[in-house]
């Protein structure tokens, strides 16, 4: 099924999503974010980031899915609430409540997400105050959707969606937020996904781990995990349809792929897209070990800025992982150029012109076996810096 990234959560039926100023972000800009299932089902599956800092909303998220069950998504931007204490886990439990309260469902079917910086208390106030005009502001089509998603960046520089629709009536849409500390920990970012599939929790929570192991946690822009990474995926069960569990898999990773791709173009000071394939490797934990060495070698990184297609950062990156792997057949080709081959210099670089190319592939080959693994990320440039200033997620 083909994706879109002009719909969003909204796109799938059950729905209502809304996002507004609250004054979280004293540049004034929307902050405040929330996402409504209205059913008939309430199913939902997350995933969560294993850095062991995890911030407050994390905590409660992980208590409100653990029933399967949850009715809403409440997402802040402009403050991370992380390392914030109980006074922290006390504020997400209030927002969860004045949420519910707002909607007539339980706090504990109402998951809370929070980015920004880390360290700082949320305004209890702020979230009083911010609650009412994003109900009243709920709403179901496309505008709606993009406002979600507006108010959850922070130095997003664009809005992130995805969707695709079954030809027999379902559909799957989502959202995510994410230009720096992306690096894998079962997700990657603050991500919500809906869907409008018969399916149950359990099945939701199967697709959505293979989904994001394939995809977010696949993405890694600067080898940071945030403490606050969320992937939010509900399910409404309003379109009826009972579909098959492998076709929803497909649908739900290329929404995720299509996010996740979406992310390392918005990368934080980003001038190119990266894409590292290793194959024909022993297996494919060997190939995403190789894939991911290359991926975080800041040498390679800044070298790619400086569009230089060094592949000896290349085999430098490669020789520190335990893969399978003869250092005299290897094989590195960049944008179509084998720079190195078995080992050693192949033809020559010059073919290769980085300065007028954002996307660039890197294909590592090991000639030992018949497995491949991508990850995808971005060069490192001297705006990452400017950008990483202040300490957030």
């Amino acid at each position: 099924m083909p994706v879109a990234t002009d719909r969003g959560v909204t796109a799938a039926t059950g729905f209502r999503a809304a996002g507004v100023t609250a004054g979280f972000k004293t540049s004034g800009k929307p902050d405040f974010t929330l996402v409504v299932n209205d059913g008939p089902r309430a199913s939902v599956g997350a995933v969560f980031t294993s850095n062991r800092v995890a911030a407050a909303p994390v905590h409660w998220s992980r208590q409100v899915v653990a029933d399967g069950a949850a009715r809403a998504v409440v997402l802040n931007s402009g403050g991370a609430n992380a390392c914030t204490g109980p006074q922290g886990f006390q504020t997400s439990h209030t927002t969860a409540e004045l949420v519910g309260e707002a909607l007539e469902v339980g706090a504990g079917d109402v998951v809370v997400c929070s980015t920004g910086l880390i360290g700082e208390q949320l305004d209890l106030e702020t979230i009083r105050g911010g609650v009412p005009p994003v109900v009243a502001a709920l709403a179901q089509d496309d505008d709606a959707g993009l406002a979600a998603a507006t108010a959850i960046m922070t130095t997003d520089t664009v809005p992130k969606q995805a969707a695709c629709h079954s030809s027999e009536g379902w559909s799957v849409g989502g959202m995510a937020k994410g230009a720096g500390m992306l690096a894998p920990g079962l997700a990657t970012m603050l991500v919500v996904i809906t869907t409008d599939v018969a399916l149950e929790s359990s099945v939701l929570q199967r697709c959505l781990e293979e989904a994001c192991a394939q995809t977010f946690d696949r993405t890694d822009s600067d080898g940071c995990m945030s403490t606050n990474d969320t992937v939010v995926l509900m399910g409404s069960g309003a379109s009826r349809a009972a579909v098959d569990e492998s076709e929803f898999l497909q649908a739900l990773t290329a929404v995720c792929h299509s996010l996740a791709s979406q992310l390392i173009r918005d990368a934080e000071g980003a001038s190119h897209d990266i894409l590292i394939t290793t194959y024909n490797a022993v297996t494919e934990a060997d190939a995403e070990e190789v894939s991911r060495a290359v991926a975080r070698s800041n040498l390679f990184k800044t070298a790619i800025y400086g569009n230089d297609p060094n592949w000896g950062r290349v085999l430098s990156a490669v020789g520190t992982t335990a893969a399978v792997f003869d250092p005299d057949e290897l094989d590195v080709t960049i944008n179509g150029v084998t720079v190195c081959r078995d080992g050693m210099i192949g033809d020559s670089r010059d073919g290769v012109d980085l300065a007028a190319q954002r996307q660039v592939e890197v294909l590592i080959d090991l000639k030992v076996g018949a497995h491949e693994a991508t990850i995808w990320t971005n060069d490192l440039t001297h705006d990452y810096v400017e950008e990483n200033s202040a300490y957030s997620t």
